[in-house]
Parts: structure tokens; sequence; C-alpha cells
């Protein structure tokens, strides 16, 4: 109760001049699905057979990969798990959240989102033809819809994407096609989140007007790719001003999405904040809005709200502060990790 005394025999925790933010959420990785990304056995992101819109990460997910405890000891305790481009272009699959709890379960909820991938490709396939591909299944499936008919087989995600049970993540970074995907909302009336959007900057107030929310990554400082090109750092910034909501997670082409996925989350705010992202911003970015574009409430200190709970030593967005408890389910979770356990092992001791 509050204002009352402490059961006996429970833990109290005492955070006075600390400060405690909800659990971070890292809106776009691959933790759970990868451990090592040169390791084939190892990753489970992609179908390269048949499925495709279908494809579910959420039966290949690894509660107990050794980079799961790691971002939880950074403060992440939720995050999205995405599939990987498939062989069925633009398809990739149904994404997972993943609540980094202590233990192998680490599924929070599956299929929260639809991905596809869209631009430039190794196998030559013109994104005029992904986004034609897009159009037309989406197509078919209304009709379908509209009709009194069900739809089965590998596109039934796309009937829960047109009755808004489902986002739709677009995997995307150019100008050009950040407009489609505009275009897209506004032809189909579907929820969608522009996951990357090196380019987004450029067209920030019709985003808005759409009501398109943006995962950025701010440690995207070069233009790996041609999509990239107009790739700047303070594209959060710039998204934020025009009132556009936005999410920080791995999506800047990086070979790894799942290693370090708690500190690259901080430190992706923190670079945002040095280019122009007011500090609240950053922390709803980490927080708040990553749940509610997937249609997931939280992210709050309030009365009632889960206790996803994080007590720092410091500002969070630095990297040289720890968390000091992590709290997750109103449970408090191990900061052990295998980086700890190195430390533990080899690090000489320290002169008194």
């Amino acid at each position: 109760m509050p204002g009352g005394a402490v059961p006996s025999g429970v833990r109290t925790i005492d955070a006075t001049g600390k400060l405690v933010t909800p659990g971070l959420v890292n809106a776009a990785s691959q933790i759970g699905l990868v451990e090592v990304s040169s390791a084939p056995d190892t990753r489970d992101t992609s179908d390269k057979g048949p499925l495709g819109a279908s494809f579910d990460v959420s039966r290949a997910l690894n509660g107990n990969s050794a980079l799961v405890s790691l971002a939880r000891a950074d403060g992440m305790t939720r995050g999205v798990s995405f599939p990987a481009a498939s062989s069925s272009i633009p398809f990739a699959g149904l994404a997972a959240m993943v609540r980094l709890r202590d233990g192998a379960d680490i599924l929070d909820r599956a299929a929260v989102a639809e991905f596809v991938v869209i631009g430039g490709t190794s196998e030559n396939r013109s994104r005029a033809a992904q986004w034609q591909r897009l159009r037309e299944a989406l197509g078919d499936v209304r009709q379908k819809v509209a009709a009194g008919m069900g739809v089965e087989g590998d596109l039934a995600p796309l009937g829960r994407v047109l009755g808004g049970e489902l986002p739709l993540a677009i995997m995307t970074n150019r100008e050009s096609d950040v407009r489609q995907a505009i275009g897209l909302v506004r032809d189909f009336g579907v929820r969608a989140v522009i996951v990357g959007g090196a380019e987004a900057w450029r067209v920030a107030s019709e985003l808005a007007a759409a009501h398109i929310m943006v995962v950025v990554d701010s440690q995207a400082n070069l233009p790996e790719t041609f999509d990239r090109l107009g790739l700047r750092q303070d594209n959060a910034a710039i998204l934020a001003r025009a009132g556009v909501p936005i999410a920080f997670g791995m999506v800047g082409g990086k070979l790894e999405y799942n290693y370090n996925a708690g500190l690259n989350l901080r430190e992706d705010a923190g670079l945002a904040v040095a280019a122009g992202l007011p500090y609240r911003a950053a922390l709803e970015a980490l927080t708040v809005n990553p749940l509610g574009a997937f249609g997931i409430a939280g992210g709050k200190l309030e009365a009632g709200a889960e206790a996803d709970l994080v007590i720092w030593d410091g500002d969070p967005l630095e990297l040289s502060t720890n968390a000091l408890a992590v709290i997750v389910e109103g449970r408090e979770s191990s900061l052990e990790n295998r980086q700890s356990r190195l430390v533990d092992r080899y690090a000489p001791p320290v002169p008194r």
C-alpha cells in the first residue's frame, strides 16, 4: 500500500537521489533470433522457402541467449524482434515483442507487426516491382474481405493489417520510398511504421500528417548504400519538431541487429539529443512511443502501470551510466551477464 510499511523479508532498494525511468524499449532489433551472425545455426531471422508474410519469428526466440542478459543489464526490458527479408519480396513476416525477463521465456506478444523490406536489393528486383507486389497483395486481400471470403495461406496476416489490428512496418530509407509508404497509408487506410527512414526528414510534415511513426538509428552517420545518401544525424530532431512520433532501433544497416541492443539504444538517444532532439522527446522515444506504435499500453511511471522500471546511477543517455536495478513485471531481474562474469574472472583485483 502507498505509504504503508514494507512487509517483513521484502528487499528494499534505496533510490534516493537516483534517476528512475520506465524500462527501455528497442523498437527494432533481432535479439533472441541471432546469437552469432557468422554462425548459420544461430540465425533464425528469415525464411528462404515458401513463407513470406506469414513467417512468425516468435517460434524461434531464444531466451537463453547471452545477449538477452547483456541488453537487460543496460536497462532494456522490451524490444521488437523483427524478421529479415525473405525470398517472397517484399514480405519479411511477423515481428514479436520480447520481454527481457529472467528465464528462457522472453515472448511478450507474437505477431505485433507485419514487416516488409523495400529498397535497393542485391537480387536486382526493382523497387517499383516491390511496391507493386505489396499493393496487389493488399488489394487482393481487401477484395476478399469485402466479399466476405476468408483470407487463408501466406497472406492471411494482411487481413489483420487492413483491419487495423496490425501495423505495417516498412523497412525503407530513400525519400521516394517513404513517399510511396505515405501514399499506401492514404490509399489503404492501414497503420504504418517506417523502420530506418534515413531520408525521412525530407518529408517530415507529410509523415506527421499521415500519423506515421519513424524508427531511427542516430548512430547511422554514413551513407552505406545509395538509399541512404541523404542521411543526416539530426534526422530524429527534424522529425520530432514536425510532430512525427519517433522511436529508436538498430536499423542503420549494421551487420549486427542484436549485439549490445540496450547500450546501442541509449547511445542512439544520446546522439539524437546532442543533435537537437529535446531530452524529454528522447525518453518518450525510448519508452512510451514504441509500445504505443505496436499496440501496447505502458512505458510510463504512473499508478497502475506495469512495473518495468530501471534505477540508474546517472543519466541513462550517458554511456558511463550503469543500471543499479532492473525490474521487469514487478520482479527484480539479475544484472549478471557474460561480460560481468568475464570481469569477475579475469579483471585484476583493485588495490585498496
